[in-house]
């Protein structure tokens, strides 16, 4: 066979990741926060955007959206009226759930954007017409804007401190969602102002199980976090110095005295001499009674809920976007259709044109993202509907793979929407992603049941045990197979050293002990 050239045409189809597409991707798993200071910054640029701040009602002007978990309202909303050749892209690409979608979307797409790090950022060729000053960095990646500002670290706050200690002290979810509850609810100082009855009926959960978790985040740095009173606070940090005797108990325990400068009754309650009193005294002046002040330079950026969930009358849910979170933008067309007429050359025109679309796309964008929001919350409550009654026993397990499916979408894009994004339930504010939870079969076909109820009732089996008869593993895996649940024993001494409980003949020792 002879080895020739020779031209071919051939016609195919194929999925080009444009930069519209790969920045309504970006903007999907933005947080609130990061979406306001891109589309200030849009704005700042593009002559044609313009804020609105009139709110207008739907998704599709980028403001107000609601809709009933089970009602027949959620279809409708979720219909759009395209312009021709303006937002085409958007809908048939985010929303289809194609191979060829989820196969690019399951990628790191973090080297193809112009402001992350990965390849050296291409200019924007609308931004060259318009005039703004591009320089190649070139391959030394030196440029003279270099800006070492940007690569100064932030300063800790108290919230991500004790966030980063609370991930590995805490193993199970369920105690995660009550740790990160209370440690939201730290007051500058770090002091925990909570009725924890309310408290406890709002999560669902019984007080003992709040006042456990509050002793393990009482053990976190900085000492003295989380307590509840002056005393408290500094009982903690006496504790961590290893320094709370009786003596220093009961100074602790009268500690109005200490303040009034009674120092004989002092003397009295604590059972000391001078010498040792003034000694004890120094070691609570040296102590902090604003543990949390420390971090009081840092910005703390308070949670605010993308979405809100609310009992309806009609004894469903209620799902509502934050209109407070969703930037509003107008496109200007009477402006461009001004300006386009007094354009001297091409370059201007071109310019101009561009801007136009990028503002139309802006607009479709967030118009697309709320609707998106929308579906996936509107299905994660509807799964959900248990943990919102009854707590989070009650919490199922979910994938994102089960949303997926049920909203027509890829996984990759659910695990996008629901980054950064917060929904506030008549139980507390969460990060859509602690709706997620694993599963564990059921013994005779029945529903799945979460991982976390699983363990919850674990510890309120054990808990309630009679210190005569300890309950082994085998004795609970047999008790959860006869309700239903198809655990295995080497499953519940994962879950029980999880949570910090010992073994059957660790627990009968230490209750017989207390007898």
């Amino acid at each position: 066979m002879a080895i020739s050239t020779k031209l071919e045409m051939r016609q195919s189809q194929s999925l080009i990741m444009t930069p519209q597409l790969m920045q309504a991707i970006k903007l999907l798993q933005m947080s609130n926060l990061d979406l306001v200071a891109y589309v200030e910054a849009e704005l700042e640029r593009n002559p044609l955007l313009e804020k609105s701040d009139i709110a207008e009602g739907g998704p599709e002007g980028g403001a107000e959206a609601s809709v009933d978990a089970f009602g027949e309202g959620a279809e409708s909303q979720n219909q759009q009226t395209e312009e021709p050749g303006s937002g085409d892209w958007m809908q048939s690409d985010l929303e289809t759930g194609s191979e060829a979608i989820a196969s690019r979307m399951d990628t790191d797409l973090g080297n193809v954007f112009p402001d992350e790090p990965g390849v050296p950022a291409s200019p924007d060729p609308a931004l060259l017409k318009a005039g703004d000053s591009y320089k190649n960095t070139g391959s030394s990646g030196a440029s003279d804007d270099y800006n070492l500002e940007a690569f100064v670290a932030d300063e800790a706050s108290l919230v991500t401190t004790l966030e980063e200690q609370m991930h590995l002290a805490i193993g199970e979810e369920a105690d995660k969602l009550i740790a990160t509850h209370l440690i939201n609810s730290l007051d500058e100082n770090g002091y925990l102002y909570l009725d924890f009855d309310e408290t406890a009926e709002q999560l669902g959960v019984e007080t003992e199980r709040l006042e456990s978790v509050l002793a393990v985040l009482q053990t976190f740095e900085p000492a003295g976090v989380f307590a509840r009173n002056l005393a408290e606070c500094l009982k903690l940090q006496l504790i961590d110095k290893n320094r709370f005797d009786p003596a220093m108990e009961a100074l602790i325990d009268n500690i109005e005295l200490l303040a009034r400068r009674d120092l004989p009754g002092l003397r009295k309650v604590c059972g000391v001499d001078d010498e040792d009193l003034v000694e004890m005294i120094a070691e609570i002046r040296a102590l902090d009674p604003k543990p949390g002040s420390l971090f009081g330079s840092a910005l703390v950026q308070p949670v605010v809920p993308d979405v809100f969930v609310r009992p309806a009358n009609d004894g469903t849910w209620a799902i509502e976007l934050n209109s407070d979170t969703l930037p509003k933008v107008l496109v200007n067309q009477t402006y461009y259709a001004k300006v386009i007429k007094t354009t001297r050359n091409e370059t201007e025109k071109e310019y101009l044109t561009d801007s136009l679309q990028t503002a139309n796309w802006l607009a479709k964008s967030l118009d697309q993202r709320a609707r998106t929001i929308l579906k996936v919350s509107t299905e994660i409550v509807r799964q959900q509907d248990g943990f919102l009654t009854y707590g989070i026993a009650h919490l199922r397990p979910l994938n994102l793979k089960t949303v997926a499916e049920a909203i027509g979408m890829h996984e990759s894009t659910v695990s996008r929407v629901t980054s950064n994004k917060f929904m506030a339930t008549p139980r507390g504010i969460y990060e859509l992603k602690y709706f997620f939870s694993s599963a564990i079969s059921a013994t005779v076909g029945g529903d799945a049941h979460s991982a976390e109820s699983v363990r919850h009732r674990i510890k309120q089996m054990i808990d309630a045990e009679d210190p005569k008869a300890i309950l082994s593993d085998d004795t609970i895996v047999k008790i959860l197979k006869e309700d239903g649940v198809d655990i295995a024993r080497r499953t519940v001494a994962k879950y029980r050293e999880a949570m910090k409980i010992g073994s059957s003949v660790q627990r009968r020792r230490e209750k017989n002990v207390r007898l």
